[in-house]
């Protein structure tokens, strides 16, 4: 049975359509907001979350504990299990957004025509965004902030997995909303796991501007199929170390055992490394080691597998596998073209690395790597929106139109012209 919460006897189609509604009211008024007032918002609200803490933590052990009951696996459980610290991460994050300058408002381009009009480009919000996601509760947090941030309304259906701890911090933003002046309804969370849910906002064209889906592969690939709504992807993190040549031995071992096992279950862990083959026999065992000391199941080629008896043979899926736990699939390639052609055919166009001192292979590699992100000498791990300066991210856009890469308030924009005139008419 899903978990509903103060609908009545409403449809979920009536439920979804109110919350666009109040939504698209909240947004018009947030478009024009002050800078002080939504920053305000934002500060109120980390303070808030602070101050939840353990009703955070308790909703979000609810949450554990239902998933843990229905047999979800560890990197799931990873993904969404709160502790005290995540929590003040969230509220530092909360913080470093209110700290970004203001995209709203900002002239990107300015220039003057023959006849004397002035013509900028201004950044503006895009109006009300649906943010569909799984199982992470801070996605909560940075959604609803960037959105704010931004002037943009958001309307957060979250997984059921992280229900009450979703619940749980958009509280904390609707209490800083209200304390700026602000409409609550400017951050709301579906409060039903009832998947028609999805599909009501999906169709919900007349309120909802853009859809942000953030999750696994069938999540995206219905909100693709069914959106009446222009959605901002964000597909597999199935991303790539590729050990050049001219590494250097030690970043290597550390890029590569950073990027996978840092954190395995985010979309920017490394899930298949390659190495020269004119280097694999030096560079690799130790590398090896340290992944496997490290508690990484290992999947490799032939050439892998004899440098190591421990390596588990690679199936051909593994190489297309986004993992999100601590294995590894691993190949020797014959050069810097090999390597591009399997990032190029493997690769899910997100985050892909070059570990070198060649600068002439690095400059190569940055430029001819068709990914969102592309890195010389640092780890995949990097692949997020708080490390690029932005104070968080709603995710990783792999798309091509719009926005691509990490997802920050700026992103959350788009533009319109203001065209000023002296009494000027067309001939």
């Amino acid at each position: 049975m899903s978990v509903v919460e103060d609908i009545g006897r409403e449809t979920v189609d009536d439920l979804v359509g109110r919350l666009g509604v109040a939504a698209r009211e909240a947004a018009a008024a947030l478009a024009v907001a002050s800078s002080d007032k939504k920053n305000r918002a934002l500060m109120t609200a980390a303070e808030a979350l602070r101050a939840r803490c353990a009703q955070v933590l308790e909703a979000n052990g609810q949450d554990v504990a239902d998933a843990e009951r229905d047999g979800t696996s560890a990197a799931f459980i990873d993904r969404l299990r709160l502790s005290a610290d995540r929590v003040e991460a969230m509220a530092a994050g909360l913080e470093d957004v209110a700290r970004l300058p203001d995209p709203v408002g900002t002239e990107i381009a300015r220039w003057q025509r023959p006849n004397g009009l002035d013509i900028a480009r201004v950044r503006v919000p895009i109006g009300v965004i649906g943010i569909i996601y799984e199982s992470r509760p801070n996605v909560t947090a940075d959604a609803g902030s960037l959105c704010l941030k931004a002037g943009n309304a958001a309307i957060l259906r979250g997984g059921r997995e992280s229900f009450h701890s979703a619940r749980e911090i958009t509280a904390c933003l609707a209490e800083g909303l209200a304390a700026a002046g602000l409409a609550p309804a400017a951050v709301q969370q579906v409060p039903t796991t009832d998947r028609a849910a999805v599909g009501a906002l999906l169709r919900m064209s007349d309120h909802v501007d853009l859809i942000v889906p953030r999750g696994g592969k069938s999540l995206i690939a219905r909100v693709a199929a069914e959106s009446r709504i222009p959605v901002l992807k964000h597909l597999d993190g199935i991303c790539h170390v590729y050990v050049h040549a001219g590494a250097d031995p030690e970043k290597a071992r550390a890029i590569a055992v950073n990027a996978k096992m840092r954190r395995t279950s985010i979309c920017g862990a490394a899930e298949t490394l390659l190495v020269d083959r004119s280097v694999s026999g030096s560079m690799l065992p130790p590398i090896l080691d340290a992944l496997i000391e490290a508690g990484c199941e290992v999947r490799g080629d032939s050439e892998t597998q004899a440098l190591d008896g421990r390596v588990i043979p690679a199936t051909e899926a593994d190489w297309g596998t986004e993992y999100l736990d601590a294995v590894l699939s691993v190949r020797v390639v014959a050069g810097l073209d090999q390597a591009l052609d399997h990032i190029a055919r493997y690769g899910s166009r997100h985050t892909d690395a070059i570990v070198t001192e060649d600068a002439a292979a690095a400059a190569a590699f940055l430029t001819f790597v068709d990914s969102a992100i592309v890195l010389h000498n640092a780890s995949t791990q990097f692949a997020d929106g708080g490390e690029f300066g932005m104070g968080a991210e709603i995710g990783i856009s792999t798309d091509r139109l719009h926005a691509r890469g990490p997802v920050g308030a700026e992103q959350l924009t788009i533009f319109k012209y203001m065209v000023r005139g002296t009494g000027q008419v067309r001939p």
